[in-house]
């Protein structure tokens, strides 16, 4: 009895079922994240967040109970996973995923209060909550999708932002050596300038930070045209990936789940 009801649980918050109550949990799981980052963000609104206290604090305690209860069975049932299935310390493994590393910093900024007393420790990890957000990647199949693509092309990913950050030092420098002297006050020194990089290779153009000799000019056009390119590496190989993705959840929805073999639809 106690193997079936913890196999059921399994089921039930890993979603390899598609039973009705699997949809109900999944369903009410995603309206309570949901709802929990909505109040995260009206808390902010002191006059809002004043006048609906008697409800935030309540509904913060019966969240924070029902998050820690799936925190909780999650790792009591995780053995059952065949990943984990007869593996030494299987529970601290699981504990340490980023998926239950993220649940335990949603619920985390409740019960540190009750141990710390330092109120700007206390107000930071309140913003920890946010991570809530991110719970609904477990019940979101973009999101799951979107974290694929992120894993398979971390190292492409890496290298095409070491190239933008060696572009942003070599853009900073040189507009540092050129503009100095016409304006010292902007272009104080070299990590001064970057921000000016930042604001130009991402082609935002605030407008607070420009540049006013003939050189500097002409150097900022350059510079500006090379971001447009630079950026162009990183989306390149997010939409590549994302298309290698889709292409094989294709492939996998026209193949039996049993033996593989493609289904014939004709």
């Amino acid at each position: 009895m106690e193997k079936k009801i913890f196999t059921r649980a399994f089921e039930v918050l890993e979603g390899t079922t598609s039973d009705r109550f699997t949809r109900i949990f999944q369903i009410f799981m995603v309206l309570l994240i949901s709802t929990n980052v909505l109040v995260v963000i009206i808390e902010t609104e002191e006059v809002i967040a004043e006048n609906l206290k008697s409800f935030f604090y309540p509904f913060e305690i019966i969240s924070v109970t029902i998050f820690t209860i799936e925190y909780i069975s999650r790792i009591v049932v995780c053995p059952l996973d065949p990943k984990y299935h007869g593996k030494r310390f299987a529970r601290l493994r699981f504990a340490l995923t980023p998926m239950m590393l993220i649940d335990l910093l949603a619920i985390l900024p409740f019960f540190l209060p009750f141990f710390v007393s330092d109120l700007r420790f206390i107000r930071v990890i309140r913003l920890f909550r946010l991570f809530r957000l991110f719970k609904l990647a477990r019940y979101s199949e973009p999101l799951q999708t979107l974290g694929e693509v992120l894993k398979s092309k971390a190292g492409d990913l890496a290298v095409a932002f070491f190239v933008l950050f060696i572009v942003l030092i070599f853009s900073s420098s040189l507009m540092y050596h050129v503009e100095h002297v016409a304006q010292p006050e902007v272009f104080s020194s070299i990590p001064a300038s970057m921000w000016w990089g930042v604001v130009t290779l991402t082609t935002i153009g605030y407008g607070d930070t420009v540049p006013v000799t003939t050189i500097g000019k002409i150097l900022a056009a350059g510079i500006a045209i090379l971001g447009i390119a630079v950026y162009a590496i990183p989306t390149g190989i997010m939409a590549s990936a994302f298309t290698e993705q889709m292409n094989k959840k294709r492939t996998k929805d026209h193949n039996c789940p049993h033996c593989g073999k493609k289904i014939d639809n004709d």
